[in-house]
């Protein structure tokens, strides 16, 4: 009998473990330094295949709020990714741009690299594994 209850026991708990690698880790991002209530923040989680180049693989578009915003994202599969973030003060739904190229509205990428152009994905790539994750980007 014990051995049963034994075998039994790991089973379930080989179950357990299975399910939580398939359900994925939640990745939670702070956005600090949102300057005002105005528009919405719009975000992108990204692979390598969709960074800088289509929707990324779960986008986002939330109130814009003076300070700090959380988001999350959950179910990511280990793996290489990105996290783009744009505050759209006037909800047109693309970054605007002066003249001389620069761009008019706040913007951050994971790693928050200070790059002058467009960052490349081995530039703002993290690595999520096994455990949840979580990142501040300053706008």
């Amino acid at each position: 009998m014990k051995k049963i209850l034994l075998v039994f026991g790991l089973f379930t708990t080989m179950l357990t473990v299975s399910a939580q690698e398939n359900e994925g880790i939640t990745l939670t991002v702070v956005i600090e330094n949102v300057l005002n209530d105005q528009g919405y923040v719009l975000s992108a989680l990204h692979s390598q295949e969709t960074f800088m180049k289509t929707d990324g693989l779960e986008t986002r578009k939330d109130k814009a709020e003076k300070g700090s915003l959380t988001l999350t994202f959950t179910h990511i599969q280990p793996g290489a990714y990105a996290v783009s973030v744009l505050h759209d003060e006037n909800d047109n739904n693309i970054m605007d741009f002066e003249t001389n190229g620069m761009p008019k509205e706040n913007y951050a990428m994971s790693q928050n690299p200070m790059l002058m152009g467009p960052p490349s994905f081995k530039d703002v790539k993290f690595t999520v594994d096994r455990a949840d994750l979580d990142l501040t980007l300053r706008f």
